[in-house]
Parts: structure tokens; C-alpha cells; sequence
């Protein structure tokens, strides 16, 4: 074994395919380059983002996709994902400490850990990680939340804030259905109750908006079905926003039926307490749960910043991440 292991991060993306035209795969993406301005990063991409910045936060080096051929014995290996191109041609012996963005579900790969040697497939939170456990078992399935910025978020002053509310939207089924049933009452009471608001569109907005939007607002209500990890309202929170979340309870993807586990319990805050916001579980708990919010509020009792710096920093998840990679390591 080497005296000096090195760690080699990976997180590559399927590649364009052709959609209309031989070659388009190339062109398309500069097309949408003009149109759309730079690309906005994901969800996924800011895994990477944040835990490459919380290794370098704790000093950590990595190698970052570099040819498998250049890992060595006793070298320690991240991949994130997305999808089997991620580990296409590793051939290597090293254990891999996989996720969390390989499959949508498990059951599109069930053999994951017996095609490549996978020792930790990580999830962001314990709903979305038990999903895993009865294809990979336990001794495979981690819990890996990723860190916030704290750096990048934080605070406005209080003179800054001119809005009580940002209405984060980021219902991802049903829109028609769920903008008349849910996200239109509430925004029906919110001018009723004379509070006034601006709404996201997720996915419709840049980062430097997103971040202005927190700066203006008091409080935000956080409207999606379920969230693994949720880095958006943790920004938030991170910024000292208080949530007020619809947290429905379960899990709620359609392909849910078809992947054979229609009844799983979710969460749309999975790191969430008392310092964070309050949750309400449909639109007639809305109402009862704005007034809890709103008094508790006014009286300062919310603290979100503090929950943050407590779980979720980019130092804190990168040690967790480097745990996981020397627990692999070591094993026989």
C-alpha cells in the first residue's frame, strides 16, 4: 500500500446525445449559451461544488477526474455521478464511496456493488438512504448530507429587508393542479392577511437572484413535495431566512408506483428544528401555521443561521465525507 493514499474525486454527467440532427449534441448547448446566458449549476453540480470547496476549506487536496489508470493502491475514491457513465471503464481495486446521483432509484441498478466495488453508496438523508438499504444493505448505505456555503449566504441587515415573505415554488408534478389546490390559496391568504410577498419559479431564476430575493425578504414559505437534501432552503436558512415549509409527509414521484414502493415516508425540510421555521402539512394547516410563524417571528425566537453552522457547513460535511472514504479504506 502506498505511504502517501491521495484522494480522487469524480463527478462526471451522461453525455448530449444527438436530438435532431447528427452532430446537434455539440451545437445545442452553445445555442442555449446565447439564448439562456451561462449555465445555472444544479442541484447536483453544487454537491460537487460544495465539497470540493469544504475539502479545500479543511485542507484536503484531491485529484479531480483524472484517467482511472492513475489511481493507485491505497489512493481513496469519491464519485458522485450522474448516471453509469460516471463509472464507466473503472477498473480499478480501490473501493468506491458512490452517490449520491448514480440512479434515480435503486432497482435501475441493482447490481451496482457487484459490477464496480462500491463499499458506500451515500444518500443526503434518512428517508432517501432506507429507499436504498433493501437493494444495498446497511453496511453499504450512508447518510451524507452536503455542506452550505455559510460564507456565501448570509445575513442582510434588517433595514434591508422590505418583504415578508419569498414564496419558493418548486412543485415538480401536477402544476396545474397543485398551483389551483395549493400554491394560489396561499398566496390568496397572504394578501388577505395584508402580507406582502414575491414567488420563484424554481428552476426559472439565477443564483444572484435567488440571493437578492433573501436579502428583501423576512421569511420565505417553501412549497415542494419532498427534498433528499433541500440546498435551497438551507441557503436560506443560512442566510438567517426562516422557513415556513409544506411538508406533506411522503414521498410523492409518480414513478414511485412502477419502482414498487408507492408508500415511503419523506420529508420536504429533512434538516429542519425548531430554530429553523414551522411546517404545515396541507393548505387548511396553512393558515393556523402562518399565525404560530408570524408570532414567533415578531418575538425573535427563530434562529436558523445558528442551525447551519451546527450541522451543515461546508468543513463540517467535507470531515464527514473524508470519514466515509478512510472507513472503506481500512476495511479488509
Amino acid at each position: 500500500m502506498s505511504s502517501d493514499p491521495r484522494l480522487f474525486l469524480y463527478y462526471k454527467t451522461a453525455p448530449e446525445a444527438n436530438r435532431w440532427l447528427p452532430g446537434d449534441r455539440w451545437i445545442r448547448p452553445l445555442v442555449r449559451r446565447v439564448v439562456r446566458g451561462p449555465r445555472v449549476p444544479s442541484g447536483i453540480d453544487k454537491v460537487y461544488l460544495n465539497l470540493a470547496a469544504g475539502l479545500r476549506k479543511i485542507g484536503v487536496p484531491f485529484q479531480f477526474n483524472r484517467p482511472w489508470h492513475e489511481i493507485r493502491p491505497g489512493d481513496r475514491v469519491g464519485v458522485i455521478g450522474r448516471d453509469r457513465p460516471a463509472l464507466a471503464g473503472y477498473d480499478r481495486p480501490n473501493p468506491i464511496v458512490a452517490g449520491v446521483a448514480l440512479m434515480t432509484h435503486p432497482s435501475e441498478w441493482p447490481t451496482l456493488c457487484q459490477d464496480y466495488p462500491v463499499a458506500r453508496y451515500v444518500q443526503h438523508c434518512q428517508w432517501a438512504i432506507d429507499i436504498y438499504r433493501p437493494y444495498y444493505g446497511d453496511k453499504v448505505c450512508a447518510v451524507w448530507p452536503v455542506g452550505i456555503d455559510t460564507d456565501a449566504w448570509q445575513p442582510a441587515s434588517a433595514s434591508a429587508r422590505t418583504c415578508d415573505f419569498l414564496l419558493y415554488n418548486k412543485i415538480r408534478w401536477n402544476h396545474a393542479a397543485m398551483d389551483r389546490d395549493l400554491v394560489e390559496p396561499i398566496r390568496a391568504d397572504l394578501r388577505r392577511a395584508g402580507l406582502t410577498f414575491e414567488e420563484i419559479l424554481y428552476g426559472h431564476y439565477r443564483p444572484e437572484d435567488y440571493a437578492a430575493a433573501l436579502r428583501r425578504c423576512r421569511a420565505m414559505i417553501f412549497i415542494c413535495e419532498h427534498e433528499s437534501q433541500g440546498i435551497a432552503y438551507q441557503e436560506a436558512l443560512a442566510a438567517g431566512v426562516p422557513v415556513l415549509a409544506w411538508d406533506p409527509g411522503e414521498w410523492l414521484d409518480p414513478a414511485r408506483f412502477a419502482w414498487g414502493t408507492p408508500h415511503v415516508a419523506a420529508t420536504s425540510v429533512p434538516y429542519f428544528d425548531a430554530r429553523c421555521g414551522e411546517r404545515f402539512v396541507n393548505h387548511a394547516a396553512f393558515g393556523p401555521a402562518l399565525g404560530v410563524f408570524q408570532d414567533r417571528l415578531q418575538a425573535g425566537r427563530y434562529a436558523p443561521r445558528d442551525y447551519i453552522m451546527e450541522n451543515l457547513t461546508l468543513e463540517r460535511s467535507a470531515r464527514r465525507y473524508l470519514k466515509l472514504l478512510n472507513e472503506v479504506a481500512s476495511q479488509p
